[in-house]
């Protein structure tokens, strides 16, 4: 999912049964902005020579707890994980997902499309995983999905008093790994949605899951 750096725009609000669509944009030109913001470009522009461009630093954490690192020359998500696993000496595929602004786990603050060079970002890395069967009573779970742009789809939204808000180790931000032994890696959110979807009413189904990494005492 490539990132375009600029001024945050506050996502609308998803409705029912609504799916979160991954933001589009580019990280490939970008501009400083008044406010010490990054704007992206007009779509469609050839980005500027790598000489021209302005060395944009940016300030990150692992949300569990470390010391703060600091990444520059990423173009788009799976750069900006490689970026952040570089800094921390850990494997790329660690790293779920980021927030920016925040070490919590919130949906709201998740990063999508545009980073300002005020933002400090979080990155929340693989924690425990668990196997978790579910008897799906009724044809809506009640999840929204989304996905980190690299291959990782995750919980986004749980609906109250949905079949999965009554069934207490699920949490918003867990990772879905598979479906009944299916391996989800590399699949998109909306593809996960068809799945969860395409399950039988009536029937229990296996869901493998990994939760974000807890900060000491959480």
């Amino acid at each position: 999912m490539p990132l375009g750096l600029g001024r945050r725009k506050k996502a609308p609000p998803l409705v029912e049964n609504e799916e979160a669509e991954p933001i589009r944009g580019s990280l490939g030109g970008v501009e400083v902005g008044s406010g010490g913001s990054v704007a992206a470009l007009q779509p469609g522009l050839p980005p500027p020579p790598a000489s021209l461009r302005p060395r944009l630093v940016f300030h990150t954490q692992l949300a569990h707890g470390s010391p703060t690192g600091r990444i520059e020359g990423f173009t788009n998500v799976k750069e900006l994980y490689s970026k952040i696993a570089e800094a921390f000496k850990i494997p790329p595929a660690e790293v779920m997902f980021c927030t920016l602004n925040t070490h919590k786990v919130d949906m709201d603050k998740l990063l999508g499309g545009q980073i300002g060079l005020e933002d400090f970002i979080f990155a929340h890395t693989k924690g425990q995983r668990k196997e978790v069967e579910v008897f799906k009573s009724e044809e809506a779970l009640g999840l929204t999905i989304t996905d980190n742009g690299a291959g990782y789809a995750f919980i986004k939204r749980i609906k109250e008093g949905s079949v999965i808000d009554r069934i207490q180790v699920i949490n918003v931000g867990d990772m879905i790994e598979s479906i009944n032994g299916q391996s989800l890696i590399g699949c998109r959110h909306y593809e996960v949605a068809k799945m969860l979807k395409d399950l039988p009413k009536g029937r229990t189904f296996t869901l493998k899951l990994t939760e974000p990494r807890k900060a000491f005492g959480e």
